[in-house]
C-alpha cells in the first residue's frame, strides 16, 4: 500500500462487508461475506481502476465509499474524515445515467446544486461551464429522451462534477454503450478528470479500458473479495487514452495480459481488443 496518508483522497482500511442471506431457511441468520480485509487508497488527482470477477464486491466497495452502506468491519475515509453517511465530498456515477426525464439537461446538471441551495446565478454559471467541457453546448434545453446514450452519459458526468466532489466513484459508466461511443466517452472522461484535477475510483470489466484510463489498477479475488494485486501503470498520456492505446500499444497489451493472468482468463487473451 501507499506509505503516507497525507495526500489520500479516499482510503479503505481493513474494510469488510457482510449481508444477511435472504435465501436462508434456518432458524438463525446466515451471512454472505461480500468483501474482507480490503486496504485501498487513492491519492489526490489519481485515477485508479478496480477490476475483478463478477460478484466479488467491487460495487459494494463503491457503495460503502459513498456512504450508502456501512462496512461491517474496518473504516473508510474521504479527505481524512470517516465516512458514516452520504456526503457531498463524493460524486457517484453509475452505468445508468438516471437523468430526470422531466428536467432539461441543464436542470439535470444543476439538480444537486439546487438541493444544496446554491443561488440560481451560480448554478447557471457552473452548468454552462460543464455543458461546454462535456461537449453538450447547444443541448442545454433538450430533455434526456432527445439525446443519444453517449450524450446522456456526458450529462450524467457533468451532473456528478457540478457539486465539485473531492472523489468520483464510477461504476462501469460505459458498459452499456457501443464500442465507438465507449471510446469517445473514455476520452471525454479522461480529459475532464485531468482538466478538473479530480480523483477517481473506477470499476470496469474492460481490462484495456482500465489500463488506458488509470494510474494504477487494483485486482480483486473471487468472493469474498479482497485485493490480490496492485499494478502501477507506468505509461504516459493518462489524460489521452486514445493516444496511450495507439502510441504504447505493445505496453498496453503487456499490462492487459498480466491482468488476465491474475484473473485466470489468460486463454481469452487473443479476444481482447487493444
Amino acid at each position: 500500500m501507499l506509505d503516507s496518508p497525507d495526500n489520500y483522497r479516499i482510503e479503505y482500511r481493513s474494510v469488510g462487508k457482510q449481508f444477511v442471506n435472504i435465501q436462508s431457511t434456518g432458524n438463525h441468520d446466515e451471512f454472505i461475506i461480500a468483501v474482507k480485509e480490503v486496504d485501498l487508497a487513492v491519492r489526490d488527482g489519481e485515477v485508479v481502476s478496480l477490476i475483478g470477477p463478477s460478484g466479488c464486491g467491487k460495487s459494494t466497495l463503491l457503495n460503502m465509499g459513498s456512504g450508502l452502506y456501512q462496512p461491517s468491519a474496518g473504516d473508510i475515509y474521504v479527505d481524512e474524515e470517516r465516512v458514516d453517511r452520504p456526503n457531498a465530498h463524493v460524486g457517484f456515477m453509475l452505468q445508468k445515467d438516471l437523468l430526470l426525464a422531466w428536467r432539461t439537461i441543464r436542470k439535470n446538471i444543476e439538480f444537486g446544486l439546487e438541493i444544496q441551495g446554491v443561488p440560481a446565478i451560480i448554478r447557471n454559471e457552473r452548468s454552462s461551464e460543464l455543458l461546454e467541457k462535456c461537449r453538450l453546448s447547444g443541448f442545454e434545453e433538450h430533455y434526456p429522451h432527445q439525446l443519444s446514450g453517449g450524450m446522456r452519459q456526458r450529462a450524467a458526468l457533468a451532473r456528478t462534477l457540478a457539486a465539485d466532489p473531492s472523489v468520483l466513484l464510477l461504476d462501469e459508466p460505459f458498459s452499456a454503450l457501443d464500442a465507438q461511443t465507449k471510446m469517445i466517452l473514455q476520452q471525454d472522461l479522461a480529459e475532464t478528470l485531468a482538466a478538473e484535477k479530480k480523483t477517481a475510483l473506477f470499476i470496469t470489466h474492460d481490462l484495456a479500458e482500465s489500463v488506458a484510463l488509470s494510474d494504477r489498477v487494483f485486482v480483486m479475488s473471487q468472493r469474498p473479495g479482497t485485493i490480490i494485486e496492485e499494478i502501477d501503470i507506468d505509461l504516459p498520456l493518462r489524460e489521452n487514452p486514445l493516444a496511450r492505446r495507439h502510441d504504447w500499444q505493445k505496453d498496453v497489451a503487456v499490462y492487459v495480459t498480466r491482468l488476465m493472468e491474475l484473473l485466470h482468463v489468460g486463454e481469452l487473451a487473443s479476444e481482447v481488443e487493444i
